[in-house]
């Protein structure tokens, strides 16, 4: 068994529930944020037998779309109180992270 953790944008998780859905799989979903963009995100935990992973991963794959963005950077710390607005920097955000672990055992109390 593996336990497929997938990091994915809001904007990607009602699609790919569904689709997760019709293929039999069942996800868990917690919230969480990205320490740069400090946007939310949402953690899928999927339990998976082992053939399953790569179909998995297929599955993610054409539901979380990478987009562009423009983000400023942090201030730069400058002297006696001057403020000079940084100029903002294209980033690509979403498509997904995915991490596979294995699992020995699982319980259910």
């Amino acid at each position: 068994m593996k336990l497929v953790i997938a990091v994915i944008q809001k904007q990607d998780v009602g699609e790919l529930v569904k689709e997760l859905n019709m293929h039999s799989y069942q996800a868990t979903q917690i919230c969480s944020e990205g320490g740069f963009l400090r946007e939310s995100n949402i953690t899928l935990l999927i339990l998976v037998e082992d053939y399953a992973v790569d179909r998995l991963i297929r599955l993610i794959r054409e539901h979380c779309y990478t987009r562009t963005r423009h983000v400023s950077p942090l201030p730069p710390v400058v002297e006696s109180g001057e403020f000079y607005p940084p100029t903002p920097i294209e980033v690509q955000v979403g498509g997904a992270v995915v991490f596979v672990l294995k699992t020995d055992y699982v319980l259910h109390l």
